[in-house]
């Protein structure tokens, strides 16, 4: 089990995200995607049909792949209303982010972006 913990805000690096996670689950890996830090302002730019990796946010989304966002950083850079719109969970058991602990006690590897 592995959960990816995407912290960089760059379009061009999130896809990386994306595509090892669905990669990942194609191989028959379990695999969650938490986006923390600046990577949560990207949820409303993804959910736009003409954002050119679309199709390919909304694959990993309709796969159950996305855990959930910083409850903290979304309300910090003023997408809490976009993400909860997105349907992606708000999460944030740790002061309002998301612990990486709660992964590890549940067995999972954490790999960072």
């Amino acid at each position: 089990m592995y959960c990816l913990y995407a912290f960089n805000g760059e379009l061009m690096c999130f896809v990386h995200v994306l595509l090892n996670g669905l990669d990942m689950a194609e191989k028959g890996m379990k695999v969650s995607i938490v986006f923390e830090g600046a990577s949560v302002a990207l949820i409303p730019e993804l959910e736009k049909k003409d954002c050119p990796f679309h199709k390919l946010y909304m694959k990993a989304k309709s796969q159950g792949l996305f855990d959930g966002a910083c409850k903290a950083c979304s309300v910090k850079l003023q997408v809490k209303e976009d993400v909860e719109k997105s349907g992606i969970p708000l999460i944030g058991e740790m002061s309002g982010h998301p612990a990486m602990s709660d992964y590890i006690e549940k067995g999972y590897k954490i790999i960072t972006f």
